[in-house]
C-alpha cells in the first residue's frame, strides 16, 4: 500500500523588489534559503539529521545561485550534516516541481520527511544570466520557433481575441486583492521576515505591490515587447501561426509579472515521521501533472496540467474550492480561464504575481503555500495550483485539507 504526502507546514520570505535597490538586493541566494530552512526548523522543532533530503528549485542557477543551494543552505540552517541535497530546474515550475518530487519519494516509500523549497534572487542574478542554448543558440532557437515570452503571452492574447483592456483589468484586480490580502494578515502565518547579519527586519511585506493602480495609469504605459517583435521574433511566431496577420503588442510592466527576489520552503512527510515530531499534518498531495505544449506560444499549458492532475484523482473543477493560477502574464490567466469554463472570481483570490511579483524558482511553492492558507482560511477542502512553463510546459499540484 503506497504511503501518504502530507504538507507539514509552508513558509516562504516576502519578495523584495528584483532590482539593485531592491530590499533584498544585500542577501544572497543562500541566505535568503538559510532563513527560510531555519524558520520552518524552528517553527516545527525539527531535530538534527531528521530530514531525507532537501529538493530546492532555483531557474537560473549559476554564479551564487549555482552549485545546489538546498545542501549548503540546509547546512547553514543546522539542518544536519546527514541531510543531502538536490537542485533541480523546470524553470517557472521549479518549486513546485521540488513539492511534487519530494511527495513521489514519501510515496513510494523512499524516504520519510523532505523539506521541498524554491529561490531565485533576480535583483542578483539576473533571468537569462545563465546563457541557455535554447534560447541564445541560433542552431538550437530557430528550429525550435523561439520566442520571448513576452511576444508569446502577445501571441496568446492575439490568437484568442483577449485586448489590452481586459488584460490591464486583470492587473488591476490583482493589485486590489494583494492589498486587501496583506490589510487582512492573510499572509502573515507563512512570512518569514528576512533579517541581516545584525538582526535588523530588511523586509517583512511584499514589496513590488502597487496598490494604487488604475485602468487609466496602466493605459499610459507603453507595450514591451513591440520592438523585440520587430527585431524578428513576431515573423518566427507568425510562420508557426499563419492564421495571423498580426501580433497584437499589448503586455507591459503593468500587466505581467514582477521581477522580484524570493524563497520558499514546504515540509512534506508521511504520518510516521510527524507523530514521531508531534506535528499535524495540514494538507495530504493528492496529484500532480506535468504537461508540454507548443513551445512557441509556450504558456499555454496550465489547463492541459490541471485537467491532467484533475483526471489523475478522478476528480472535476467543480471538486476544486481555491485555484492559484500563476499570473506570468495576464493573458496567461485569462486563456486558462477561457479553456477551463471559469470565472475570474475564481481564482488568486488574494492576488498573484502581478502585484507581488514571480520570484522564478520559488513562486510554485508559494503559491502552493498561499493555496494551502487560503484553504484553512475559508474552510475550503480542496486546491489546485498551476503554473506555465518556459519552452513550452506547465504543472499542477492537487492538495486536499487534512
Amino acid at each position: 500500500m503506497m504511503a501518504t504526502a502530507y504538507i507539514y507546514d509552508a513558509l516562504r520570505s516576502p519578495r523584495g523588489r528584483g532590482k539593485s535597490d531592491g530590499a533584498l538586493h544585500s542577501v544572497t541566494p543562500i541566505d535568503l534559503l538559510t532563513q527560510t530552512f531555519t524558520a520552518v526548523k524552528e517553527r516545527n522543532h525539527l531535530l538534527e539529521d531528521c530530514l531525507d533530503d532537501v529538493i530546492t528549485g532555483c531557474v537560473t542557477g549559476v554564479g551564487e545561485q549555482g552549485g545546489n543551494m538546498g545542501r549548503f543552505a540546509a547546512l547553514k540552517a543546522g539542518l544536519g550534516q546527514s541531510v543531502p541535497g538536490v537542485h533541480i530546474n523546470r524553470f517557472c515550475a521549479s518549486g513546485l516541481v521540488a513539492v511534487n518530487y519530494a511527495a513521489c519519494r514519501i510515496i513510494a516509500d523512499m524516504a520519510d520527511l523532505i523539506i521541498a523549497a524554491g529561490v531565485e534572487s533576480m535583483s542578483r542574478v539576473p533571468m537569462g544570466y545563465d546563457g541557455a542554448a535554447a534560447f541564445s543558440d541560433p542552431a538550437v532557437a530557430g528550429p525550435l520557433g523561439f520566442v520571448p515570452q513576452g511576444i508569446s503571452a502577445d501571441l496568446i492574447a492575439t490568437k484568442y481575441g483577449f485586448t489590452r483592456e481586459q488584460c490591464d483589468a486583470l492587473a488591476v484586480e490583482s493589485q486590489k486583492r494583494a492589498k486587501a490580502a496583506w490589510d487582512a494578515g492573510y499572509f502573515e502565518k507563512s512570512i518569514v521576515p528576512i533579517k541581516d547579519p545584525l538582526n535588523l527586519t530588511l523586509l517583512d511585506h511584499d514589496e513590488h505591490m502597487r496598490p494604487d493602480v488604475t485602468l487609466d495609469s496602466l493605459s499610459a504605459l507603453k507595450p514591451s515587447f513591440v520592438e523585440m517583435g520587430a527585431l524578428g521574433f513576431d515573423s518566427v511566431a507568425l510562420q508557426k501561426y499563419p492564421d495571423l496577420e498580426f501580433i497584437n503588442h499589448i503586455h507591459h510592466p503593468g500587466n505581467a509579472s514582477g521581477i522580484v527576489d524570493g524563497a520558499a520552503a514546504l515540509l512534506i512527510g508521511n504520518r510516521e515521521s510527524g507523530d514521531k515530531l508531534g506535528l499535524t499534518p495540514r494538507a495530504r498531495i493528492t496529484s500532480f501533472a506535468d504537461h508540454g505544449s507548443e513551445p512557441t506560444i509556450m504558456l499555454t499549458g496550465p489547463a492541459e496540467a490541471a485537467k491532467k492532475a484533475l483526471a489523475r484523482a478522478n476528480m472535476t473543477k467543480n471538486d476544486i474550492d481555491v485555484w492559484e493560477v500563476n499570473e506570468a502574464f495576464s493573458s496567461v490567466v485569462l486563456r486558462f480561464l477561457q479553456e477551463m469554463d471559469m470565472d475570474a472570481s475564481q481564482v488568486n483570490v488574494n492576488g498573484g504575481a502581478i502585484a507581488m511579483g514571480h520570484p522564478l524558482g520559488a513562486t510554485g511553492a508559494i503559491i502552493l503555500g498561499t493555496a494551502l492558507d487560503e484553504m484553512e482560511r475559508c474552510g475550503a477542502s480542496t486546491a489546485l495550483a498551476t503554473l506555465c512553463v518556459a519552452g513550452g510546459m506547465a504543472t499542477a499540484t492537487i492538495i486536499e485539507r487534512v
